[in-house]
């Protein structure tokens, strides 16, 4: 993937990202997130119960899902709808990568 330098939003081959817009929203939900994980590893340095451990790892598990839907929603809103205009086999590629990206979060 080939980034262009220019003012604005950064360029790919993929064109701009639908989630550069809520860029500075989603770095800092992934610093709370990366909060949580060192708050487990911290918990698991003091010997902290296991099902207190467990509840953190759930809080923490449920939070990377949120914002992969929260980045799933901003692809099939930008990047799958902008292929829906231009129409022929790219809206074909981005259906089936979206496809493929969603069932890769159900088996997690």
């Amino acid at each position: 993937m080939t980034t262009t330098e220019a003012a604005g939003p950064p360029v790919t081959d993929h064109g701009v990202h639908g989630y550069h817009k809520q860029k500075d929203e989603h770095l800092k939900r992934l610093r709370r997130i990366e909060g949580q994980i060192r708050g487990l590893q911290r918990m698991v340095d003091e010997d902290v119960y296991c099902i207190d451990i467990l509840t953190q790892v759930s809080a923490s598990t449920k939070a990377l899902q949120s914002f992969a839907l929260q980045l799933l929603e901003e692809h099939l809103r930008h990047c799958v709808a902008d292929a829906a205009v231009k129409g022929g086999d790219e809206i074909d590629a981005k259906v089936e990568e979206a496809t493929k990206a969603i069932a890769r979060l159900l088996r997690t």
